[in-house]
């Protein structure tokens, strides 16, 4: 069986040689492994560690850009039987991640699947909270539910065929997928041995647009999901306190405080002003929104 790892990249250099090097070790000796790069203009270097590493590299226009889009793009190029995503800045905890997080998907038990996200000891403390929520330490194959990362995931390949990515979404066309899938009676599992490092280098206002976008997004995947003035003050309060008190019981509370505060007010603020945003975007909030950086 073949398997197709697709990579979306935009100036992604800083930590792609280490992934495709972790690529390369992984432990999957009764599969074919191809390397496939969606690049959007990365101007830092990214295609010439690609193309050092024996990737494919697959380009898309930077006015054409979607995250739905550059994926579909990068299915079309596969040969594989099973198309794996993973982030231009996530690398695989161990050897063994890609045969764990495939394993599912050959043996019929789900048709899309995804691993677990963690931080490195860099990280910011809030954003690793976050992953622990939605990465748990404990499997589910299949699970409940249609959350889904395509940080860190794979897909039959003629699953993707009967059901694409949509390409006008502005994020999170991983959750519109999984909805998808399950109301069409198809099951999703979360594999938590399937481990990468999902390592962020965001400045402020882009983590508040990472958030604005996907909660753009999420009017459209769950339009039944409203988030008030009331609930973004009551939500930023709560986990800034609750980061402080881990921050506190691991002893960098004065370090972390600053850094909390501005995560969690980017976070809840974007996600506010996207839930109020106008469905009919303008060419530029388009661009702003779609494009990654």
């Amino acid at each position: 069986m073949k398997l197709s790892l697709v990579i979306r990249t935009l100036n992604e250099a800083k930590h792609l040689m280490q992934l495709l090097q972790g690529i390369r070790a992984q432990h999957v000796p009764d599969h074919d492994v191809e390397v496939i790069v969606v690049d959007s203009g990365s101007t830092d270097g990214t295609l010439e560690i690609a193309e050092s590493m024996q990737a494919r590299v697959v380009t898309i226009e930077k006015s054409e850009f979607t995250f739905g889009r550059s994926l579909n793009i990068g299915c079309a190029a596969a040969s594989g039987d099973i198309l794996i995503f993973i982030s231009g800045h996530c690398i695989p905890v161990n050897n063994n991640w890609l045969a764990f997080l495939v394993d599912p998907i050959i043996n019929g038990k789900v048709s899309y699947s995804y691993g677990k996200q963690i931080v490195d000891e860099k990280s910011k403390l809030s954003e690793g909270q976050l992953l622990k929520k939605y990465f748990p330490d404990n499997s589910a194959v299949p699970q409940h539910g249609f959350f889904v990362n395509n940080a860190n995931s794979a897909l039959h390949k003629s699953i993707w065929k009967k059901f694409p990515f949509d390409e006008t979404l502005t994020g999170l066309e991983d959750m519109d997928l999984g909805k998808r899938l399950v109301n069409s009676g198809l099951q999703i599992g979360y594999v938590a041995e399937a481990s990468v490092f999902h390592l962020h280098d965001e400045t402020w206002p882009q983590v508040r647009r990472r958030y604005e976008r996907e909660s753009i997004a999420l009017q459209k995947i769950m339009p039944e999901v409203q988030l008030s003035f009331g609930d973004f003050l009551r939500f930023f309060f709560s986990a800034v306190l609750l980061d402080c008190g881990i921050a506190l019981q691991e002893g960098k509370l004065h370090k972390s405080v600053g850094e909390i505060v501005m995560f969690r007010l980017m976070q809840f603020w974007g996600s506010f002003r996207g839930n109020h945003a106008n469905r009919v975007l303008s060419r530029e909030m388009k661009y702003r929104y779609f494009y990654p950086k």
